[in-house]
């Protein structure tokens, strides 16, 4: 008998509202389920003073491919937001990503050679040679001034860890700018939906039947039997019963408030680099959608250990962990009846646009 779907999407996501366009396109009967009482995922906004607020943290869409830029503006019109973040250590404000701002900011120089200069002579200084672990390799890159005021304090707290117990091919590299350009990303495409991610959601999963508040695992057999093949972008260590181990994560834990003034820190990202804050950034998402509401609201954003109560945010690829997803991954390729995709499914950090491309691949080869 045929099963009333042809594809049961597991998780409402950006690679599963993707994935479900497509297929729709193609005449697929599809249904989305997911656990949230939202559709979206991790890019779900929720509006609140009419400001839209990134619920689980800041999302900047970048690109240098035209094709998923193209793609993304059919459904939602993208703004010029340019991803300008600050960094503040000991109450001094720094430019971000590293450039020859943020270097007269902290000494005063004007000229790249001079900025060469002192960082040379900082790791020369340094005496490290071979790096052994995150510290010593990121003052090897970008010396000791750089080191302790704009990464130590807010990569411990990110991982939890002293950056002397943590490896050192987390930092393989540091963009280091010899220009007076404060833009993060150097993709050519960059900005954020008008009128916010939801709209972008709503467009790829237009047509398609959707539940919400539903948990996959509260009843697989009845979910494995209603469509011929299942799209599954949840944990994939937790699709296998966890038979092999627990795959490690990190953790936030976001903490919103509704503030009654106009403008809070006049950016709408704002590191705070020192150790003994205990969050790492705050978001004011009013900025990325030039908003002028009478109020404003903001994110304190808090690294946290995780467990299986949490939320997954960012997956620890290291050598023990990756030992672990490899057996999960070689279980997967097997099975011919579930796809796995997105960032828990394969366990992998993953920008929008990388998500994008990858649920585009895995719709057009089937």
């Amino acid at each position: 008998m045929n099963k009333p779907y042809d594809y049961l999407i597991v998780g409402s996501g950006i690679y599963g509202a993707v994935f479900a366009h497509e297929a729709k396109k193609k005449g697929k009967r599809c249904l989305v389920i997911d656990k949230r009482d939202h559709s979206g995922g991790n890019v779900y906004c929720e509006n609140i003073e009419n400001i839209n607020v990134h619920k689980y943290g800041a999302h900047i869409f970048h690109t240098n491919d035209k094709f998923i830029w193209d793609y993304v503006n059919s459904f939602v019109e993208f703004n010029r937001y340019t991803n300008s973040p600050l960094a503040i250590f000991k109450n001094e404000l720094y430019n971000l990503p590293f450039n020859m701002n943020t270097f007269h900011q902290l000494w005063k120089v004007t000229t790249p050679n001079e900025v060469r200069a002192i960082i040379q002579s900082q790791i020369k200084a340094s005496g490290i040679v071979n790096p052994k672990n995150l510290e010593e390799q990121a003052i090897f890159l970008v010396g000791t001034d750089i080191y302790y005021k704009l990464i130590k304090g807010y990569t411990e707290k990110q991982w939890g860890r002293d950056a002397k117990d943590l490896p050192s091919f987390i930092i393989k590299r540091l963009p280091v700018r010899f220009t007076y350009d404060n833009n993060y990303f150097n993709d050519k495409y960059q900005g954020i939906p008008v009128g916010g991610y939801n709209k972008l959601i709503n467009g790829l999963l237009d047509g398609i039947e959707v539940k919400l508040n539903i948990d996959y695992f509260d009843d697989r057999e009845k979910w494995n039997n209603i469509a011929e093949k299942i799209v599954f972008t949840g944990k994939i260590d937790e699709f296998y019963n966890y038979q092999y181990g627990l795959l490690q994560y990190r953790s936030l834990k976001f903490e919103h408030e509704v503030l009654d003034t106009d403008n809070y820190q006049g950016n709408a990202v704002v590191n705070y680099t020192e150790r003994d804050i205990p969050y790492t950034r705050i978001i004011e998402h009013k900025h990325f959608e030039f908003g002028n509401q009478p109020k404003t609201i903001i994110t304190k954003e808090f690294p946290e250990e995780w467990n299986q109560k949490k939320e997954p945010y960012y997956p620890i690829n290291d050598a023990y962990n990756m030992e672990i997803y490899k057996k999960y991954e070689a279980l997967a390729q097997h099975n011919n009846n579930v796809i796995f995709g997105g960032r828990l499914a394969e366990y992998k950090y993953y920008d929008m646009h990388q998500v994008i491309g990858s649920a585009l691949k895995k719709s057009q080869s089937i």
